[in-house]
């Protein structure tokens, strides 16, 4: 069945990242397949208000104040006024938030729960329990999912991460990567496949590297600490030093640029390092096409979506072995490395022996990873989660298990306030009793906002037009249409297309 969903995060377009990415690409193709959705994100400079974005993404820009890295301040209430305007309006049954620094998506699953409404969270990082920025943004996340429907992550190892930081039932987790649009990343010498050309398309032509033959690595991030960019730092002159027909194109901006400029200038080694600043999403592509070496030193990392970017482009990677990376990839497209500066220039070094002997046959990659990544896979298995909480498919079906004596309210959530002090009290000896104060107040706010501003009084925005909603191949065939490629429905009783 369709939902009506709120995708809610601090992070999203126009910021480039993989947590932008993931939403908007997951919302288009949940609209693809029928459901309505909408994101809800603070304002960016010259974004603020409603906007609609392709497909009939309607998207809310909220004025709040952004205090690092794009995330707001964390208020707790001041939220729910317009959350729950928007959530009325919108028809909304469905919060889905995103990230774990995000204060939005924590207030509004907090909010979303007081509403009545299904909650599931989406973990897109990995954090450690020994600084105190990670035990206070611990303690944060378990008194959010104390209480959400579902949670998703990326990788298997983000979810043990995170079944670890918020003391969650693994049952009530699950894991669902993230995907690359193969199309936007094609090799510069790719040749697509057409009707015409049928199975008769030509090979690709591997890419010749001589031992003269100069060989570019590319590094596109954004230039903090935790994404390596110190040990990047360090390697690229002992790299250069070591393989005089490098050369590196670097993109990317953020605190640690600096660092990079004054090692360039202090090697001198502007002849051999491109800096190209902040690039656009869309114009990714265009700079990985010009290397043949993707380097990702990062030091913590929950899956790694520009890897695979990079990989459908035909380059080889070269990536440290941290957090979910080793999951993403298969073994003939990688060169791992530990997050440590000899290692990464070893693991580079092996790389560009291997392209330059030609045993990385770069050109197959494309077609490889456009048969692991598709967004339509990752809309159909969030849309079954979404069937889960919504008691759409059954509990055995879900969790793949029959409720027993040990079925506990963790797996079957009740919107009851009782029940849910109940969840937060168990946050811990002094931070449960806060926790409870919070959802008190939470609800006495909703209470007075059911009065001063009914339900009655809010108008109720037009839907854009909807699609057909479309079923699995996996479920009955509804009205007799079947799902075949890309959004268009066959006719089961006689084989043609229905077009709607």
């Amino acid at each position: 069945m369709p939902y009506n969903i709120a995708m809610v995060s601090d992070f999203f377009f126009p910021q480039p990242g993989g947590v932008e990415s993931h939403i908007y690409q997951l919302s288009s193709k949940l609209i693809d397949r029928g459901h309505k959705v909408v994101v809800i994100t603070h304002a960016y400079k010259g974004r603020t208000g409603v906007r609609y974005l392709t497909n009939g993404l309607k998207v809310y820009h909220v004025p709040f104040l952004v205090i690092y890295r794009e995330s707001t301040m964390p208020t707790v209430f001041s939220f729910f006024p317009i959350f729950r305007d928007i959530v009325i309006r919108e028809r909304i049954e469905i919060v889905h938030g995103h990230a774990s620094l995000s204060s939005f998506c924590h207030e509004a699953i907090l909010h979303a729960r007081t509403m009545g409404l299904r909650t599931v969270f989406t973990d897109h990082s990995l954090f450690g329990f020994a600084d105190a920025g990670s035990i206070l943004t611990n303690k944060l996340l378990k008194f959010s999912l104390s209480d959400v429907d579902h949670v998703i992550c990326v990788s298997h190892t983000c979810k043990e991460n995170t079944v670890l930081r918020a003391s969650l039932d693994p049952l009530m987790v699950s894991v669902i990567p993230n995907a690359v649009v193969a199309e936007n990343f094609q090799p510069e010498s790719y040749v697509p496949k057409t009707q015409d050309m049928g199975y008769m398309r030509p090979k690709p032509m591997p890419r010749r590297l001589g031992p003269g033959d100069t060989i570019v690595i590319v590094v596109i991030s954004r230039l903090f600490y935790n994404k390596g960019t110190d040990l990047l730092i360090a390697a690229i002159p002992r790299i250069l030093a070591a393989h005089p027909n490098v050369r590196f194109i670097i993109a990317g901006s953020g605190p640690k640029a600096i660092d990079l400029e004054q090692m360039i200038e202090r090697q001198m080694l502007q002849d051999k390092v491109e800096l190209l600043g902040p690039v656009r999403h869309e114009e990714v592509r265009d700079v990985m096409v010009r290397g043949h070496i993707y380097l990702h030193p990062s030091l913590t990392e929950a899956f790694g979506t520009v890897i695979v970017e990079a990989a459908s482009c035909g380059l080889y990677v070269v990536c440290t072995r941290v957090g979910g990376i080793p999951e993403v990839l298969p073994a003939h497209m990688t060169t791992f490395a530990k997050p440590e500066e000899d290692d990464l220039v070893l693991a580079t070094g092996k790389a560009i022996a291997a392209l330059r002997s030609g045993r990385v046959k770069t050109e197959r990659f494309h077609d490889q990873v456009k048969m692991m990544y598709s967004w339509t896979d990752i809309a159909q298995r969030t849309e079954r989660v979404y069937d889960g909480i919504t008691g759409a498919i059954s509990e055995q079906e879900f969790y793949g298990q029959h409720p027993s004596a040990s079925w506990n309210a963790a797996r079957s959530r009740s919107y009851a306030l009782i029940d849910r002090l109940k969840r937060y009290y168990g946050c811990g000896i002094w931070a449960g009793k806060l926790f409870c104060l919070c959802v008190i107040i939470d609800y006495l706010i909703f209470l007075f906002l059911e009065v001063w501003a009914p339900r009655a009084s809010i108008d109720i925005a037009r839907d854009w037009p909807r699609k057909p909603f479309i079923n699995d191949k996996n479920k009955p065939v509804e009205n007799g249409m079947l799902r075949r490629r890309g959004t268009d429905l066959m006719d089961r009783r006689n084989g043609s297309l229905a077009m709607m």
